[in-house]
C-alpha cells in the first residue's frame, strides 16, 4: 500500500530528527581546520535530502567511525549555513548566485532531478488536463499574472471551478527553479504559501482544486515508483502545441520521468543540477573523502534513488577543483 504524503511528511521530519539527534551524533559542525575531526554536517534542500541520507548510510558502512549530520530546511538554509560556516556542505537545488560565489561559495554538482507541476488526483477537469498539459504561458498566468483562475480556462472547457494555487513559503531551490521555467524568480510567485516539499505535496493532495509543484522525489513513491495516493503530475506541453504528444508523455512512473530528464526531453529548467556547496574548498580530510565518495562510488546510488547521475565531465571538474586544496 502506498503511503500518503501526510505520512511521508511525518516520516521525513522524524528521519531528520533521528539523523540529527542519534545516528549522526549531534549538530556540532566539524572544524575545517581540524584534520582529526570525524564529523561531517550537511543542511539544506529537501530535494537532495533523501539522496544525501543514502550516501551517508553507505559511506558509514565503509567508515563507521565517521558521524554525519544531515538536516533539511530548504536550499536557502543550506547556502546560508554553508556561508556562515555552520555546516560543511549546504545542499542547494538551484544555481549558485554570483553574490554567493563572491562570498566564498564553492559548488560541487552531485546529482540532477527536476521540479514537476502537481495536481490532485480528483481534479474536476482531470481528463482534459492530462490531454492538454501545462504550458509556460499557462504557468505564468497561474503563478504570476493570476489571470487563469478556473480549471476550464486551463483545460479549455467551460468548467468554472476555481483553481487553488499553492506556492512555497521557504526560500528553496524548487520554487526558484520552477519560476525560472517561465522567466521569473521565487519572490515573484503568488499562491498559498506552504513550508517544505512534503508540506506542499500534502496541501495539493488534500485539495481537489489544488495545483502546486514538487521535486520528483516528493511527487513519486520511492517504492512503487507511482505518484503518491491522491496526487498526480500534470504533464508539461514542451512544444506548446496545445496537447501532450507521445514523446511528451513520460509521467506514469518515476523511472520514465528520470529517463526523460536524463535524455533532456524534460525542459531544463525545471530540471536542474543539485549541489553540495562549501565555503571555500574543504580542508578537513574526512570531509574531502566523503565528497570524493559522493562524486565517484556514490554516483551509483543516484539512479536507484530516483535521481540522475552527473556527467563524467562535471564529476572530473569537481574532482579537479578538490585537487586545488593544498
Amino acid at each position: 500500500m502506498r503511503k500518503t504524503i501526510t505520512s511521508i511528511a511525518a516520516i521525513s521530519m522524524a528521519a531528520m530528527l533521528i539523523a540529527g539527534a542519534t545516528a549522526c551524533g549531534g549538530r556540532k559542525k566539524s572544524s575545517s581546520n581540524d584534520s582529526a575531526s570525524n564529523e561531517i554536517s550537511l543542511s539544506g534542500a529537501f530535494a537532495l535530502y533523501p539522496l544525501a541520507v543514502k550516501w551517508a548510510a553507505e559511506y558509514q558502512k565503509l567508515h563507521p567511525e565517521v558521524k554525519i549530520d544531515i538536516s533539511a530546511g530548504g536550499a536557502g538554509k543550506g547556502i546560508t549555513d554553508a556561508l556562515a560556516g555552520v555546516v560543511d556542505f549546504g545542499m542547494v537545488s538551484r544555481e549558485i548566485a554570483q553574490v554567493e560565489l563572491d562570498k566564498g561559495a564553492v559548488p560541487f554538482a552531485v546529482a540532477k532531478d527536476a521540479v514537476v507541476p502537481t495536481i490532485n488526483a480528483n481534479n474536476p477537469a482531470l481528463a482534459d488536463l492530462l490531454k492538454k498539459g501545462l504550458t509556460r504561458e499557462a504557468a505564468h498566468g497561474l503563478w504570476i499574472d493570476q489571470n487563469i483562475t478556473t480549471w476550464g480556462q486551463l483545460a479549455g472547457t467551460s468548467d468554472a471551478t476555481p483553481i487553488a494555487v499553492y506556492n512555497r513559503s521557504d526560500a528553496c531551490g524548487a520554487a526558484e527553479t520552477w519560476a525560472l521555467w517561465f522567466d521569473q524568480h521565487q519572490e515573484d510567485l503568488n499562491g498559498v504559501a506552504v513550508f517544505g516539499d512534503p508540506g506542499l505535496a500534502a496541501a495539493v493532495q488534500k485539495d481537489p482544486n489544488g495545483i502546486g509543484f514538487n521535486n520528483i522525489g516528493y511527487a513519486y513513491d520511492p517504492n512503487t515508483k507511482k505518484t503518491h495516493d491522491g496526487l498526480l503530475v500534470l504533464p508539461i506541453d514542451v512544444n506548446g502545441n496545445g496537447q501532450i504528444d507521445p514523446e511528451e508523455s513520460f509521467y506514469d512512473n518515476k523511472d520514465l520521468i528520470v529517463e526523460a530528464i536524463a535524455n533532456d526531453r524534460y525542459p531544463s529548467p525545471p530540471a536542474r543540477d543539485l549541489y553540495l556547496v562549501s565555503k571555500g574548498i574543504p580542508t578537513n580530510p574526512v570531509v574531502i573523502d566523503f565528497l570524493r565518495y559522493v562524486l565517484t562510488d556514490g554516483q551509483k546510488e543516484n539512479v536507484p534513488q530516483g535521481y540522475i547521475g552527473m556527467s563524467q565531465e562535471k564529476v572530473n571538474r569537481s574532482l579537479e577543483l578538490l585537487k586545488q586544496q593544498k
